[in-house]
């Protein structure tokens, strides 16, 4: 428990980033499963669209401190990977 008054603003503002942070990380899942549905799907110009819109969020997110900069920078070689061979 905290005992001094800089803790406890301390514990109160780590409160409110991890509940930034799991709504950032939860776009971002969200964003992946879509772009995931439309490369299954093999509708290259849908994926294509969706591609931008992903990493643009993908890329603000690992800028936020959200996501790891490597992890985001993984997926998105990947996903582009799957879509080029579409």
């Amino acid at each position: 428990m905290a005992n001094t008054v800089s803790a406890i603003r301390a514990v109160k503002t780590t409160k409110k980033k991890t509940e930034i942070n799991k709504i950032r990380v939860g776009k971002y899942k969200a964003a992946v499963k879509i772009i995931e549905q439309a490369i299954v799907s093999k509708d290259k110009t849908k994926a294509l669209k969706l591609f931008s819109n992903f990493q643009s969020q993908a890329m603000k997110y690992s800028k936020k401190g959200s996501l790891k900069r490597t992890t985001i920078s993984r997926k998105i070689s990947r996903i582009s990977k799957q879509i080029a061979k579409l």
